[in-house]
């Protein structure tokens, strides 16, 4: 959409806008992210998510999009996952700090195409340092104002990767430190936004060292290793709704798994969360279930199966799954049986 500094794409532009014209076309109210983790290559080149600037260019960047989009929006998030970086560096997959990026391949090779010192590679979902925060805060800030600029009635907020931390024997403070860091800062300043969207799949189970601990033995398991947990979900909007106190959208939830019988039992304990938070009057505004298609998963490539519908990826082909007709069914009782 923007190729080059405030150089917008007509072409882009005119895409997107049929895009949600679809989307109305079938009945669909479109909450749309504006930057979700793709950045230009010249912002990269530029000091990326940790220069100042990008603030007021992100800013520019939502003004434009939304003068030729706003209308046809329900719901609007400046930013997917701002918080993520902090998560991956607890999980030990994070950039690292500005002095080591010249040691790790891909910052390396992308700042040698750009011309630029690794140090400066700042990308947005491998940048967990304090300068990331600021500028990732400062422009979620300016990218709200100038949304509402432009249609004032616009819902905007942002959506958090908002893990349920849980400590084993010893690792309570950590945890807590932990938990205060990737979350709470971040709730905290959603305090002045319209809503604050949160995106959980499980629990992470940590040790006294920080670091990720052993799955519970005889723990149910998602096709990636990982243990089945849904009732993080209650957890992490309850948290939400008492640390921002604002309106709370569950913006992702979902399980990779192969065996949609799991799915579907998932989806009932998670939306029983959710109702349970509705009941004891939390401000829960909306669920929405990840996600539509099998799609491509960021590095883990076409392997985890998350969708709502199967695709063949030779003839493109999509076949819904019982479990998109289980969801549907809640959705139209609004609510469990």
């Amino acid at each position: 959409m923007e190729p080059e500094p405030a150089e917008f794409s007509l072409a882009a532009l005119d895409h997107y806008r049929r895009v949600l014209e679809g989307c109305h076309a079938r009945g669909l109210t479109p909450i749309v992210t504006f930057h979700h983790f793709v950045s230009p290559r010249w912002l990269l080149g530029a000091g990326g998510w940790e220069a100042p600037e990008t603030a007021e260019r992100f800013a520019a960047f939502c003004g434009r999009a939304t003068e030729h989009l706003g209308d046809l929006i329900g719901l609007a998030c400046t930013m997917n996952e701002p918080n993520l970086p902090d998560l991956l560096a607890v999980l030990g997959v994070a950039g690292g700090p500005r002095e080591a990026r010249a040691h790790f391949p891909m910052f390396a090779h992308a700042a040698a195409a750009l011309g630029v010192d690794p140090s400066t590679i700042a990308p947005f979902q491998l940048t967990s340092s304090d300068e990331a925060f600021a500028v990732k805060l400062a422009a979620h800030r300016a990218g709200r104002d100038a949304i509402t600029a432009v249609r004032g009635d616009l819902p905007v907020g942002w959506t958090l990767a908002n893990t349920d931390y849980h400590a084993t024997e010893g690792a309570e403070d950590v945890v807590a430190d932990i938990r205060a860091r990737i979350n709470g800062r971040y709730l905290v300043e959603s305090r002045d936004d319209d809503f604050v969207g949160v995106q959980t799949y499980n629990r992470t189970l940590l040790g006294p060292d920080g670091r990720p601990a052993p799955v519970p033995e005889g723990a149910l398991l998602n096709s990636t290793g990982e243990e089945i947990y849904p009732w993080a979900l209650e957890s992490v909007i309850r948290e939400a709704a008492d640390i921002a106190g604002v309106p709370v959208y569950v913006t992702e939830n979902g399980l990779s798994t192969d065996d949609d019988t799991q799915r579907v039992a998932f989806f009932d304990e998670a939306i029983g969360c959710v109702a349970r938070c509705l009941a004891d009057g939390i401000d829960v505004r909306g669920y929405v279930a990840w996600t539509l298609l099998d799609n491509f998963e960021w590095i883990f490539g076409y392997g985890p199966k998350f969708g709502l519908a199967a695709v063949d990826r030779t003839t493109f082909a999509r076949t819904p799954k019982p479990s998109a007709a289980h969801l549907g069914g809640i959705a139209r009782a609004n609510g469990l049986a």
